[in-house]
This record gives C-alpha cells, structure tokens and sequence, in this order.
C-alpha cells in the first residue's frame, strides 16, 4: 500500500457515519426518559406484567454492566490518579485545596437540606406511622465505617464491591508507586493501559443508556406509580428542590464568584455528564465522562485524573448531604422524635466526615443508616424511604456528579492552572465526540512513532568514523 493511500484514524473517523451526527446524545436519552415514562404508565394502567418484566431487566441489565467495571475501573483510576500527581506542580497543595472545597461544599450542602426540611416538615400528614417501616438488610455504623476501611485480604472487596477497601488498597498501591519511583514504571504503564481498556469498554456501556433510560425509567413508573410518589409528595419535592438549589443556585455563585468564570459555560461543558449520572444513578459509571467534561473546561489532565476519581467515590452532595438531612427530618417525625442543635450539628458532621461511605454506587442506604445511627433514630425508618428510593436517587446522582466536576474547576481556577479558552469554548456532547478525539490522539501517537522512525533512519544514514 502506497503512503498516499493509507489513511489516518481521524481521517476514518470523519468518513464513517454515525447516528449522534443527526441524533446527538443528549436527544436519545430524553427520548428514553419520555419513551420509558409511556411505557411505564402503560404497564402499570393496563396491568401488562410482561412488560413492567421487560423493562425491569433493561434496567437491570445496564446498572449490572456499570457495576461490572466498577471494581477494577476504582482501583486502577486511583491508583493512576496518585501516581499522575508527580507530574503536577504544587501536588501537596492541590489535593489539600480539592478536599477542602469538597468539604465546603458539601457543608453548604447539608444546611440546605436541614434547612428545607424544617421549612416544611416532610413527615407530616403522609398517613405513614412507625409499622410501615422495617430495618434494613445492612446499615453502617461509625464502627463498621473505620473497621471496614482495611479489608482482610485483596479479593473479597473485589468481590463484594467494596468500594471504600477498593479505595484503600488502590492509594497504598499508588503511594508505594511513588515512593519506588522508576522500578514501578512497567506496573504504571500497565496500569495506565488497563485503564484505558476499561474505559473504552465502559464507554460502550454508556453508549447504551438511551436504552437503559427506557428500562429504569419505565420500570419506576410501573412500579411505583403516582400513587406510592404522592404520598411522599413533599419529601419527594424537598430533595429535589434542594439538589435544584445546589446545582443551579449556589454551583454558578460559587463559579462566578470565586472562580470568576461564567457559570452557565459549565453547564454546556458538563451537562453530559450530569445527565447520565441522573439516568444511570451510578457516580462511578458516569466517572469517565465526568472527568472528560472537566478536561474540556479547562481543568489540566494531570489534575483532573486525579480529582475526578477522588470525587466520584468521595463527593456526594447529593446522597451524603442533602439526602441525609432531609431523611433524618423525615425519619424523626414520622417516629414522633424530637431533634435539636446537637442532632443538626452531628447531620453536618457525618455529611462531611462519612460521605465516603456512600462509595460513588447505586443508592444512598448506607450514607443514611449512618447518620439514623448517629443521631440514635430508629433504622426502621430506612425501611419508608426504600420504595421511592429510585426515584430520589436520579437528582442526588446528578448533584453529585455536577460537584465532582466544579471542584476541580474553581481549585484550577485559583491556583491559575485552568485553560480559560479551553473553559469557554468546552463541547457539550462529550460521547459523541470521544471517538474523535481518540483518533485524535491516536493520530498523535502515530506521527510521534514516524517521528522517532525518521529520527532512526537519519542516524543510521549517519557514516561511522573509521
């Protein structure tokens, strides 16, 4: 084959159609949601069993593909993460500035969730008492909490999805990388292609989401119905409306204010992410394109490698701060328990201090046993909230999600290492642009491989002194 004729990755990538060209990614999912809410309605109007099934195992099946990458996507993203650090300026500083904006953030969190919740008593006048409720199958406590951050071997938090063990071992694993500094080189690169691996496979998977909206969404309204959400109409609303306070209340005054950028850019540049998050309820699952989204606005890749994947297993705004507080309002009132300042106070504290529990999955249970346990609720609460749990869980997703990607912009922003072109100019269809870019760095690496082949035919054309 002549030079002329060969043709580069991008160059296939322009020729070949693809469907998010007339139909972008963002248009299939809400035609899953508006598809999956007919489909749902009609199953459960003319009690089509079959179909509720069908859309039940839709459902299940992209959550269980999500899940499937879960475990090994946690370690080697941490893991990476932390070795990425030595490539960045100031690292100490960073990751110390990302923590501390998490925790401020989720603060800011947790006293609007507390505050919503006791300007309208979500407990009352629901018609639930004390006997709807039941205790879970498994609930934490701060003991399970501490005692179950060092697993006892390697393959059990693996198995099990632990993810706070998988978090555990995957940093000792990158801060002993670091400290082995060149003799752990070949473990990086295989780490970094391990990686790469997982979220190609894991982009296929999101790819599939119009599709998994359909079957979760349908699955909900069949399900649940009006009838089960009206009865917890006012809580409903409250989590909502709080995670809406967040996401489009204090995220743009923060971005405005202390990252001085204009707040609805990061909408257009992260808004796939947080609706996927919002379909799929997984933080983990959305991660790869939380941290492609925070690439594109601007956020070094350094950086972001190794914020975005501390985010997504520790930043939970949603399910560890204002899901938390409005539940524990909730829970209190239904059993006829009286909270005060103290009780408010340690709501914050475990928001803050325990979010980590969470583990960046499917639900909230564990975050919110924790804090019943705390506060010495009855856990049998936990039991009234389990059927309109799906429900709630879409906008704490998304809220999450939202503040694992803002994080990194404003600590960039201050610390003058965001890209303000990149930041205003970000894309808004990250998946239906990942393939270009990955001919785009595919066709980097090719001219750098016939950079280093011409660099080794000129000095083999070099004559040898006799």
């Amino acid at each position: 084959m002549s030079a002329n004729s060969a043709t580069t990755p991008a160059e296939k990538q322009k020729t070949r159609f693809r469907i998010s060209d007339k139909f972008p990614f963002w248009a299939q999912i809400v035609t899953g949601l508006v598809l999956g809410v007919l489909l749902g309605w009609l199953a459960r109007s003319q009690d089509i069993s079959w179909l509720k099934t069908t859309l039940e195992q839709v459902g299940g099946i992209f959550v269980q593909l999500l899940k499937l990458a879960v475990a090994p996507l946690v370690f080697f993203a941490i893991l990476v993460s932390i070795t990425n650090l030595r490539k960045v300026n100031n690292a100490a500083r960073l990751a110390s500035r990302t923590l501390l904006w998490f925790m401020i953030t989720s603060l800011i969190a947790v006293a609007i969730g507390i505050a919503i919740g006791l300007f309208t008593n979500p407990g009352a006048g629901t018609g639930l008492t004390p006997k709807d409720g039941q205790k879970p199958e498994g609930s934490g406590s701060w003991i399970d909490f501490l005692t179950g951050i060092v697993p006892t071997d390697v393959i059990t938090p693996f198995t099990e999805l632990n993810v706070l063990q998988i978090v555990f071992m995957a940093a000792v694993a990158g801060i002993a990388a670091l400290q082995l500094g060149e003799k752990a080189e070949p473990i990086l690169k295989l780490s970094n292609s391990v990686l790469e691996l997982l979220q190609k496979a894991l982009w296929w998977v999101i790819r599939l989401a119009p599709i998994g909206t359909v079957g979760l969404i349908g699955f909900a309204i069949a399900d649940y119905g009006w009838d089960l959400i009206s009865k917890y109409a006012t809580f409903t609303a409250d989590v909502y409306i709080g995670c809406a306070i967040v996401l489009f209340g204090v995220y743009p005054l923060l971005l405005a204010t202390v990252a001085k950028v204009n707040p609805l850019q990061f909408f257009k540049g992260a808004w796939p992410a947080i609706q996927l998050a919002f379909v799929s309820r997984s933080s983990v699952g959305t991660m790869p394109v939380t941290q492609r989204v925070t690439e594109r606005l601007g956020v070094p890749k350094e950086y972001a490698s190794f914020a975005v994947p501390f985010g997504a297993t520790t930043k939970m705004d949603g399910c560890a701060a204002i899901y938390p507080a409005l539940a524990a309002i909730f829970i209190a009132q239904i059993f006829d328990v009286q909270l005060g300042i103290q009780d408010y106070l340690l709501i914050a504290f475990v928001s803050v201090i325990g979010s980590a529990a969470t583990a960046g999955l499917t639900g909230a249970t564990v975050m919110l046993t924790l804090t019943l346990s705390t506060l010495g609720l009855p856990l049998e609460g936990v039991g009234l909230l389990m059927a309109i749990d799906p429900i709630l869980d879409m906008v704490r997703t998304a809220t999450n999600v939202a503040g694992q990607s803002l994080v990194p912009v404003i600590v960039a922003a201050r610390e003058k290492i965001l890209d303000h072109d990149a930041y205003n100019s970000a894309s808004s269809s990250p998946v239906d642009e990942y393939d270009a870019d990955y001919a785009d760095d595919a066709t980097d690496a090719d001219d750098e491989v016939r950079d280093d082949v011409r660099d080794a035919e000129e000095k083999a054309a070099v004559p040898v002194p006799a």
